[in-house]
């Protein structure tokens, strides 16, 4: 495991969520525990089935994705919480994996164009202010490899009223507890940031979403693998 420090993650973007992150890093697998024993894990690993080549993992959090990795990629992950990432640290260190993980702000990551082959965001653009969606959304396509996918597992609103309604009702709690909100707006920010739906699957009827995403390659860009970091 290598960690890093950029010159620009001063926290100045990401507002709430990192103050929220900071303060709950300690106890965030314990209050996550019974969603990760029963659901999220099961999710993760259908994420990273999907994974290819060098992988970027946006709000890599403590790191629960990191067992899911593919054996032979080369990961680096990235969040703006020094506290959260020191767990994810100690995390790759038991699972005796190597991970460059850096404290990055999701809005502007200074990694290079073009540098990785797969992108994840798993339960990372809930945490986004909605008016802000497109703006991450086109930072994940600039470090994604042409020819390369980004990956979202994120929650959705139900289009079902009475679920709706029901995660409406408990959305000043996710709000208040993980600094994220049930309706952040991603899909609609999707075609915004130059990007397209490839696949969409649902889970637990219409509340958790996988989005597989792609751009089509700009004038003059070859499809092919990342560029070297």
């Amino acid at each position: 495991m290598q960690t890093g420090h950029p010159g620009t993650a001063d926290g100045s973007t990401a507002g709430s969520s990192r103050h929220t992150y900071e303060r709950m890093a300690g106890v965030y697998d314990l209050l996550d525990g019974i969603y990760e024993l029963t659901w999220k894990r099961r999710l993760r690993r259908e994420v990273f089935a999907r994974a290819r080549g060098r992988l970027l993992d946006v709000g890599v959090g403590t790191g629960c994705n990191i067992p899911f990795y593919p054996e032979d990629s080369e990961a680096v992950g990235i969040d703006n919480s020094p506290a959260m990432l020191r767990r994810a640290g100690k995390r790759a260190e038991r699972q005796g994996r190597t991970v460059t993980l850096l404290e990055r702000d999701v809005f502007a990551n200074g990694l290079p164009d073009g540098a990785f082959d797969t992108v994840t965001a798993t339960y990372t653009m809930c945490c986004l202010p909605r008016d802000r969606q497109a703006e991450a959304l086109r930072e994940l396509r600039r470090v994604c490899a042409p020819g390369g996918r980004i990956l979202l597992l994120d929650y959705g609103l139900s289009e079902k009223p009475l679920v709706r309604l029901g995660m409406r009702l408990l959305s000043p709690w996710l709000h208040w507890a993980f600094a994220a909100r049930y309706d952040a707006g991603t899909e609609e920010a999707i075609p915004v940031a130059g990007l397209r739906i490839v696949r969409r699957q649902l889970f637990f009827g219409d509340t958790v979403r996988l989005l597989v995403l792609e751009a089509a390659p700009q004038d003059g860009q070859r499809v092919g693998s990342a560029k070297p970091l």
